[in-house]
Parts: C-alpha cells; sequence; structure tokens
C-alpha cells in the first residue's frame, strides 16, 4: 500500500512551487504589458521594465526547483520505507 501524503499536509517543495507559479505570473503580465505598447504604436517602456519579464523565467527556475524537492523527498520516503 502507497503512503500519500494527506490532503491538509503540505509537502517539501510545495512553497516553492506555489511562490515559482507567482512570480512566473507577475512576469507574464509585465510581459503582456510591456509588449502591448509595440501593438498600439505608443510610446515603449523603459528598460527596466523588459527587465521585469524576466520574471517569468525566475518563476518557472523556482517552480522547476520545487518539483526536485519533492521527488528528492519522496525518493528518500520510498527508500526509507523500503
Amino acid at each position: 500500500m502507497r503512503n500519500e501524503t494527506p490532503a491538509s499536509g503540505a509537502a517539501p517543495g510545495d512553497g516553492l512551487v506555489r511562490a515559482g507559479a507567482i512570480v512566473f505570473i507577475i512576469g507574464a503580465v509585465a510581459t503582456l504589458v510591456t509588449v502591448a505598447p509595440l501593438f498600439l504604436g505608443t510610446e515603449p517602456f523603459p528598460p527596466i521594465a523588459y527587465g521585469v519579464c524576466m520574471l517569468m523565467g525566475v518563476g518557472f527556475l523556482i517552480a522547476g526547483a520545487g518539483v526536485l524537492r519533492s521527488i528528492a523527498a519522496q525518493r528518500r520516503q520510498a527508500k526509507a520505507s523500503a
């Protein structure tokens, strides 16, 4: 029988995945806002705005680290129960 994490318990890495998703969404919104003036023909945003768009990649990396941490914890748990 498999030992699963209860629905109320947070597994290791869950916080990183949530934080990564939030950072990714902020970066995605910043990307949409930054690209909009190019299509609307208005004045483009300053270069710092394009730097905020990099949060998409940062969020993806944070979430990926959370997934890897969760995998490692599950492997340790499986090894301990075997």
